[in-house]
């Protein structure tokens, strides 16, 4: 076995955290803003250069979800969350995770066609909470903006 490569978490442990992420995106994605922001902290943020400033808090991130419901109505798309390749990249022993994982956003207009309007990459500190597992802060790097070379 290498070292440096990294370990592999409990299988129960990932099954949880795969339910967070798929639970996040049907949440969004059916305009269920309060719940979806429920899966955040409390004092969570959420920062993407898709928006113009990082959100803060349940309240914020409601009204976040909200908006975002809201725009899709207006412009009569339907817009989904797409996440894959969910990987935990680390753990402080101490019920916090760092979790990387892509996200396509696929928008499809009433009679029109799919279409990906965003490819991004999710760096998410999770924690452990007492009855699952909550996003503490995400950080969303866009695949077509310059400077966000990933490795």
């Amino acid at each position: 076995m290498n070292p440096s490569a990294p370990a592999f978490p409990a299988s129960a442990r990932l099954a949880e955290i795969q339910q967070l992420y798929h639970l996040q995106s049907h949440l969004i994605d059916g305009g269920r803003a309060a719940e979806w922001a429920a899966t955040f902290t409390a004092g969570a943020t959420f920062d993407s250069p898709s928006y113009p400033a990082p959100v803060t808090g349940t309240a914020a991130l409601t009204a976040f979800a909200e908006r975002f419901a809201a725009g899709c109505a207006a412009e009569g798309v339907v817009r989904r969350h797409v996440i894959g390749n969910i990987a935990v990249t680390g753990d402080d022993g101490a019920g916090t995770l760092r979790v990387e994982s892509y996200l396509q956003i696929v928008a499809t207009p009433r009679g029109g066609t799919p279409r990906t309007e965003r490819f991004t990459t999710l760096t998410d500190q999770v924690v452990r909470v007492h009855d699952g597992w909550r996003i503490a802060a995400r950080t969303v790097r866009r695949d077509d903006a310059p400077g966000d070379d990933v490795a």
